[in-house]
């Protein structure tokens, strides 16, 4: 999981909207990019400016899935068409 912690009102928002969607959300923080499910928004009260924790569940990248066959190769001789 991963933590993200956010004191723009708007981009918890969009978090909120995403995690009740059920949609995907990407956070970009510190050169790092990070997509997946919205788990959990809570609101700290610890500090004087609110501040949001964000949970977020990364999804695995899509992979390549080897279907074990070749593709299909079609011989046309030119020699037919003329």
């Amino acid at each position: 999981m991963f933590r993200y912690e956010t004191t723009d009102q708007k981009e918890a928002r969009r978090f909120r909207i995403a995690q009740f969607n059920g949609r995907s959300a990407t956070i970009r923080s510190a050169g790092a990019t990070v997509t997946g499910r919205v788990r959990s928004i809570v609101e700290s009260k610890t500090s004087v400016t609110a501040t949001w924790v964000i949970m977020i569940v990364p999804e695995e990248r899509a992979r390549a899935i080897p279907t074990g066959r070749s593709p299909l190769r079609l011989h046309i001789p030119a020699e037919d068409y003329l």
